[in-house]
This record gives structure tokens, C-alpha cells and sequence, in this order.
């Protein structure tokens, strides 16, 4: 078999995936918070770039009446004042009244007024007799003063105390010895943002070199800062030290908390007899042990609530169909400066400046290229998204399609992973709240006797129905659910009803009917 070399030209067709089509991909599927740090970077980065501001009114102009006074804005000027102080009646009050003047409107002598001021309000003499100064005294304080100067507001400001800060500033006058600061400050820094002890103790008693009996002795002393049950090593001893504090930690008491898995389990026959109470002072007793604050060290620490910000408004139109729009303040706004790349070019004397300018110019147009092609995909996703669940912004959770991105890929003549990455991490506003893309993508459950299919998020919200309606002698089990279910349409099996209440957080029939028989209604 003989071996050679030879030219071959061959016709074919391959996706060929460019810097500019990634990063076209990558900016579809990110968030707005993302794609404003990613666009932040590119504007420190490329010199060409800047943000699109909005424009600012101009100084004197018009905001909302006009004015042709032709002063210099500082304030009245009296331009155009025609004189007549019977139109102004308090133009014509002297302000600077004699002593006898005041005396006489306010029907009594000034000493009885102010009898206690200093400077204000005191007599001095005048050059055309005798009068009253009421120029006030220089006055100062922590907030600023009167002498000009604006008051130092960030003075007065405070930072947030953390969980950490707060106990180690209690430690450090609950105690002064230095072996017990030394070892409650592991202590501290071994307690998490719930308020919980994450440490070993012998092994930190090992590893501080000091007695078991010391570590112990130190977290009851921890264990008795604020807030009420920090310092516990599991939860039946942060409820402990709770009750403690209240002075309601009796055996009853003490048996209950120590079968926390009874009370989960809602046995409350089991509570009873370990407890050795009636049902009255059982229920007495669970209500006591709902009060108590689980997490202690939530109020201290926890970051900002992040508000999810919609990318979409949906709001109906006059004519009854929905208007879909972007929101602007989720949308970044930048541009490209013509002119600057037109002036800097002109000075570029290497071919080092010059490409590296024109490699800016070309990832700047691409970028704003992206960002345009990019709010007009989810635009157009939401859009049909809107269309698809008419029935949901109408009448709410009950009216929800089965939907998948195939659907909406097939509508809008878009691929399914394009779908796909624009809901990725966006919301829509409704007048209902904002609600995650993915929310409105539901399986479809079959109907019965060849119904239309539902969708599984309604036949979840129906079940929720359905048990919130039970009474204390029908109770529904997964059975009576799944019968309910057939005679409105829906064809769902047992298990698919038990997952869904599962995921409801509901507990189970049994359960239920045992909380309710030993709860009753007080």
C-alpha cells in the first residue's frame, strides 16, 4: 500500500462559535445585578465605553411654573414690586418692635414671658430709644451650628452591631479574668449567625490547653448573654435556656422539650403521658414553645434583604389585552464616544495604539450590539409568556397551562436553550407580585375522560384548597384527595399527590387528624 501526499478541497458546514457570539450567550443568561457588574467592568476597562445618563434639568430652568422675575434665583428681590402695603399688610410691621410694643400684644410684661432666656429676648439699648434685640445668640452643638457650616449628619450615625460584637462586648464585663476572656472569645467566634455553638468542646479545651470544666463553666456564662439562648449547642438547649430565663422550665416543661421529635410528629397522646398534663395544659404548653425564638442570633448579622427587582412589568391595557414592558432601571445603559475614538485615533502613532483601539471600538459596538439584542429576546419571551397564561393574569394560580420552553421556543422561532437562558434568573411584575419566568413553565397533569391536561402548580394550589377547607371530622386522606381531584377533571395518581403535599410542607392525614382531635378549637 503505497502512501502519498495530495491537496483536497472539501465543502462543509460547522458552528463556528465566536469571541462576540459568546459573549452574546453569556450576557442573555445573566441577571440584572450580573450584567450591571459586568457592565461596570467594561466600562473601567475600555476607555471608548460610557454610560448613557439620564439628562438633567439645566440650572434655572422651569420645573413645573414659570418665572420671569429676572432675579438671580438667591430669592425674592423685590423686582417688580409695585409698593402697596395694604396689599402685604405684614410688609408694613416694623421688625425691630420697642420693648413696650410687645409688652402690650402680648397683655403681660416681657420678664413673664421669658423669664429665663439669655441673650434672646434680652433688652439692649438702641439708637432711637429703647428696644429689643432679637438677634439670637451664636449657638453650637454635636450636630453643626448656625454660624454657616451644614450640621455633620454622618456624626451622629451608628454601625450595625454584629452577633460577635454584641457578645464579645458583653464578655468583656461579665468578666476580667484573662484565662476566661482568653477562652470566651473562642466561644464567640465558634458561635454561627443562628446563634449556635459549632465547637467541640474538649477539642477546644485540648486545643487551648485549659480544663474541660473551664470551657463549660465560661459557655454557661456565654450562655446567659443576650439575646436569650444563644450559645446553645442544639435546639432543645437553646429552648431550654429560653425557659429558664422565664422561669417556666418545670419537669412538665423539661420532659416536653426533650421529645422535640414528638412534638414534630404532632403525638400528642405520646406528650401527654410523658408529660403527665391534660390537653389544656398541653396546648397551653405548645403555644409557650412556639413563642420562643428558635434562631437567636437572627436579628444580629443577617445581610439586607435583596428586593427581586422585575425585569418586566405586565399591566393591563384599556382595550383588555396586556401591555408588556421592559423596566428601564434593570436595563443598563451605555455608548459608544465617536468622537473620543475619532480624536484619540488621530494621535495614534504605533500600530500597538492603533489596534489596541480598535480592538476597544469593535467589543464596544459588540457589547451595546448584545444589550440591544438581548432586552429585545426577553421582551419577546415575556410577551408570549404573557400569552400563553392569559388565564393566570385573570384569574390567579387556579388558571395556570401547562407550558414547556418548546412551546414558546416554537412560537417565537427561537431554539429551546435560548428560551431557556432568557428565563434564567429574570421575573415578571404583575399586579399579582412578581413572579419568576420559570414559574409560568408547569408539567401538565392528564385530565379525566379526556379533559384538557392542568397544570401541576394549579392541582398543587387546589390540594392546598382542599385541606385548608377540612373540618376536624373529614379529614382528607391521599385516597379522598386523589377521588376530590378525578371528580373535578383531574387525572393524578396517589403518589403524585402525596409529593405535592410534601413539598406544601402539609403533614399528613394521620397527623393532622390527631392535631386536631387533641388541639380543639379554644
Amino acid at each position: 500500500m503505497g502512501l502519498l501526499q495530495r491537496l483536497e478541497m472539501r465543502q462543509g458546514q460547522a458552528l463556528v462559535m465566536t469571541p462576540q457570539l459568546l459573549q452574546a450567550i453569556k450576557l442573555l443568561q445573566l441577571s440584572h445585578l450580573d450584567l450591571a457588574t459586568y457592565v461596570d467592568a467594561e466600562l473601567e476597562r475600555n476607555p471608548l465605553l460610557e454610560r448613557a445618563e439620564t439628562e438633567a434639568p439645566e440650572p434655572g430652568e422651569s420645573r413645573g411654573e414659570a418665572s420671569d422675575s429676572g432675579g438671580d434665583g438667591d430669592g425674592f428681590d423685590g423686582a417688580g414690586y409695585d409698593g402697596d402695603s395694604a396689599a402685604e399688610p405684614w410688609l408694613a410691621h416694623d421688625l425691630n418692635p420697642s420693648r413696650s410694643e410687645i409688652e402690650s400684644d402680648l397683655g403681660t410684661r416681657l420678664d413673664n414671658v421669658f423669664p429665663d432666656d439669655g441673650p434672646v429676648g434680652r433688652e439692649a439699648p438702641a439708637a432711637g430709644g429703647e428696644g429689643l434685640s432679637l438677634t439670637p445668640a451664636p449657638w453650637s452643638g454635636s450636630g453643626g451650628s448656625f454660624d454657616g457650616e451644614a450640621p455633620d449628619f454622618e456624626a451622629t450615625l451608628t454601625a450595625e452591631s454584629s452577633l460577635h460584637d454584641h457578645l464579645a462586648a458583653q464578655l468583656d464585663i461579665a468578666t476580667r479574668d484573662p484565662v476566661e476572656r482568653l477562652v470566651g472569645g473562642f466561644l464567640v467566634d465558634a458561635i454561627d449567625e443562628a446563634g449556635y455553638l459549632r465547637e467541640d468542646l474538649p477539642a477546644l479545651a485540648e486545643r487551648l490547653g485549659v480544663a474541660l470544666a473551664v470551657v463549660e463553666r465560661v459557655l454557661g456564662l456565654v450562655q446567659g448573654f443576650d439575646p436569650s439562648g444563644v450559645g446553645a449547642r442544639d435546639l432543645a438547649e437553646c429552648l431550654a435556656i429560653q425557659l429558664r430565663e422565664q422561669d417556666r422550665f418545670d419537669p412538665a416543661m423539661q420532659a416536653l422539650v426533650s421529645r422535640l421529635d414528638l412534638v414534630a410528629k404532632r403525638d400528642f397522646s405520646g406528650l401527654r403521658r410523658l408529660c403527665g398534663v391534660d390537653d389544656e395544659d398541653l396546648a397551653d404548653m405548645l403555644a409557650e414553645l412556639r413563642r420562643l425564638d428558635p434562631k437567636p442570633g437572627r436579628a444580629f448579622g443577617a445581610g439586607p434583604v435583596e428586593v427581586l427587582v422585575p425585569d418586566v412589568f405586565v399591566r393591563p391595557a384599556p382595550d383588555g389585552s396586556w401591555l408588556v414592558e421592559l423596566n428601564s432601571e434593570a436595563l443598563p445603559r451605555v455608548l459608544v464616544n465617536q468622537s473620543y475614538y475619532a480624536t484619540v485615533s488621530r494621535g495614534a502613532a504605533t500600530d500597538t495604539d492603533k489596534a489596541f483601539l480598535s480592538e476597544c471600538l469593535q467589543t464596544a459596538n459588540w457589547l451595546t450590539r448584545s444589550l440591544e439584542q438581548r432586552a429585545r429576546t426577553i421582551l419577546k419571551v415575556a410577551s408570549e409568556i404573557v400569552r400563553q397564561q392569559d388565564g393566570f393574569f385573570v384569574n390567579g394560580v387556579a388558571h395556570l397551562r401547562p407550558l414547556n420552553l418548546k412551546t414558546v421556543a416554537d412560537a417565537i422561532g427561537m431554539h429551546e436553550s435560548t428560551v431557556s437562558r432568557v428565563t434564567s434568573n429574570k421575573s415578571i411584575g404583575t399586579s399579582r407580585g412578581t413572579f419568576e419566568m420559570k414559574y409560568f413553565f408547569t408539567a401538565a397533569i392528564p385530565g379525566a375522560a379526556g379533559a384538557a391536561a392542568h397544570s401541576s402548580e394549579a392541582v398543587r394550589h387546589r390540594i392546598k384548597q382542599l385541606i385548608d377547607g377540612e373540618t376536624a371530622d373529614d379529614v382528607l386522606s391521599d385516597d379522598a384527595l386523589v377521588q376530590r381531584l378525578r371528580g373535578e377533571g383531574v387525572d393524578i395518581a396517589r403518589r403524585t399527590v402525596a409529593k405535592y403535599r410534601e413539598s406544601l410542607r402539609i403533614p399528613s392525614s394521620i397527623e393532622r387528624r390527631r392535631e386536631r382531635a387533641a388541639m380543639p378549637a379554644r
